[in-house]
């Protein structure tokens, strides 16, 4: 099962690429934009990806208005947050500083799918991780 690669492609033939792959603490989500020149990129761990699952669905359904921002205490990603105007987007932040990465309305509905898939295999590595006692 690990480690898993897909790769959403949207009308235009731009790339968005989700991988996962086992980690000591259960999983590594990472994503991608292969296609642009700085390459932005993005890790999640269990809870960011579905965090981030849940944050596209409320975006799809408020939009065209707009969405108070989601912000984890915990896990990789700390903030998402949707841009309405002039296209819409999710933002998701990683700690302090840094560019926030970018992912398009072109992309929510296949990422959503995506990540509701790759939630429940981890959910089921995290069954697996073994655990040392000391």
């Amino acid at each position: 099962m690990f480690p898993r690669i897909r790769e959403i492609i949207d009308e235009n033939g731009d790339r968005l690429r989700v991988s996962v792959v086992a980690d000591r603490g259960g999983a590594l989500i990472t994503l991608e934009l292969p296609d642009r020149p700085d390459v932005p990129q993005v890790a999640l761990d269990p809870l960011a990806a579905e965090l981030l699952s849940s944050f596209i669905m409320s975006a799809r359904l408020a939009l065209p208005h707009g969405l108070p921002d989601e912000d984890s205490l915990r896990g990789l990603a700390r903030r998402f947050h949707l841009v309405v105007a002039p296209n819409p987007l999710i933002e998701v932040t990683q700690g302090a500083g840094g560019d926030p990465f970018q992912v398009p309305a072109r992309y929510w509905d296949r990422l959503y799918a995506e990540l509701c898939l790759i939630i429940a295999h981890t959910r089921d590595l995290t069954w697996h991780v073994p655990v040392r006692l000391q």
